[in-house]
């Protein structure tokens, strides 16, 4: 029995440290600078921006009436979106903007299905396709950063999305993930000469390699990761552009907090599972290695589960002097600060933060429960609601 506790250990510690160790990586890479090239011709690309919504009611009307109002010639961008079962009279209101409404109600709503829909549907000849969230408010001159960055010849750009709210302690700690998911996984990487990995919404692609693409993909959760499997495959770069901004809505309670991260763990290990042989095969024969490092990323587990079960097994290697594990424990321990210290920007260091660890614990479980509650959560829709409005934003930003 102690020989097997032991095997166990070393696995885990091999494990864990890996993980440790190549989020340092990425995260020490971020203090440096990364600056996006400069664009190298002067064309106006047209742009569609996309809004795949489903039930946003609340939050719809905000959202495409500051959408409509960019910094970029209005000939030169069409902004769409796909409404999914909305009240008939926000349909109305909807189309009384200069919005292009595609009102469908699917029998099984998903993120790719909707933009599938709109790419049938639409006739406009379009050279980059753009998707936003439902909750998400660009910044006026994000389309004008998006063609500065298309001009260099990538054919994927993932913008920077930041809080939209930090109004409770679980909004707070989320947007503090968000951040450091930025600095790692975009910033980080892109310092190092790897692809930003996508997030979902706040990106943008050449229209013809989207819409392709999208034809082809069938996924319920994870959209996002299934099209940059396929860019990775191909051996394409994605575009991170730090100074391109898109306001997201964080969640508000741990009721939320535990449905979304069930939803992204599913999908996180689903596409794991999916592309690590042939992502492996690639890189044996086509020497694609970005594909295969990508895909071992999709085995790590969270940063909140990974930090409180570092806790949990330093603390009870101590309290029995499990030596030397405890010492070995404490030096990942140590490790994951510091991944934390050099990825969270210095604006989060406050009383506000300092309070909402707090929410930890909370967090945590939460965590756990999804991980235990996952299975077949990739096989059916889970919907995050937003409530949190333009107007709310707009204050702030005065």
């Amino acid at each position: 029995m102690g020989t097997i506790l032991v095997i166990i250990q070393i696995v885990l510690f091999i494990y864990v440290t890996g993980t440790i160790l190549m989020l340092l990586l990425f995260s020490f890479a971020s203090l440096f600078t990364y600056n996006p090239p400069k664009a190298k011709d002067q064309v106006l690309r047209k742009f569609v921006v996309l809004i795949p919504a489903y039930q946003e009611d609340e939050v719809i009307m905000e959202v495409v009436t500051d959408a409509l109002k960019q910094q970029y010639p209005s000939e030169k961008f069409d902004v769409v979106v796909i409404a999914d079962k909305f009240r008939p009279e926000t349909i109305q209101l909807l189309k009384m903007t200069k919005a292009i409404v595609l009102a469908k109600d699917f029998e099984i709503s998903t993120k790719s299905r909707a933009l599938k829909y709109a790419f049938e549907q639409l006739t406009g000849d379009y050279d980059v396709a753009c998707i936003l969230d439902a909750d998400n408010l660009m910044t006026p001159d994000f389309l004008q950063k998006l063609n500065a960055a298309f001009s260099n010849g990538f054919i994927a750009v993932q913008g920077h999305r930041v809080a939209k709210n930090t109004n409770t302690n679980f909004a707070i700690l989320d947007a503090i993930s968000e951040e450091i998911n930025n600095h790692i996984f975009r910033y980080g990487q892109r310092v190092l000469g790897f692809s930003s990995t996508l997030i979902g919404s706040a990106m943008a692609f050449d229209f013809s390699f989207f819409k392709e693409m999208i034809a082809e993909v069938e996924v319920v959760g994870g959209f996002d990761k299934e099209i940059e499997m396929r860019i990775f495959s191909k051996k394409l770069i994605i575009e991170y552009l730090p100074d391109a901004l898109v306001y997201d809505e964080k969640v508000q309670n741990a009721q939320v907090f535990g449905k979304q991260r069930r939803r992204w763990l599913s999908a996180q290990f689903h596409f794991f599972g999916k592309n690590l042989l042939p992502s492996f095969k690639m890189m044996v024969s086509e020497n694609n290695y970005e594909y295969f490092f990508k895909s071992l990323q999709y085995m790590q587990l969270p940063r909140i589960l990974l930090l409180g079960l570092l806790f949990f097994l330093t603390f009870i290697s101590w309290i029995f002097n499990f030596y030397p594990w405890n010492l070995l424990w404490t030096f990942d321990f140590v490790l994951l600060i510091l991944v934390f210290a050099f990825a969270i920007p210095g604006k989060f260091y406050t009383f506000r933060t300092l309070n909402a660890m707090w929410a930890l614990p909370i967090g945590f479980m939460s965590m756990v429960g999804s991980l235990l509650r996952m299975h077949k959560a990739n096989e059916r829709f889970i919907h995050t609601k937003h409530t949190y409005n333009a107007f709310q934003i707009k204050k702030k930003r005065k």
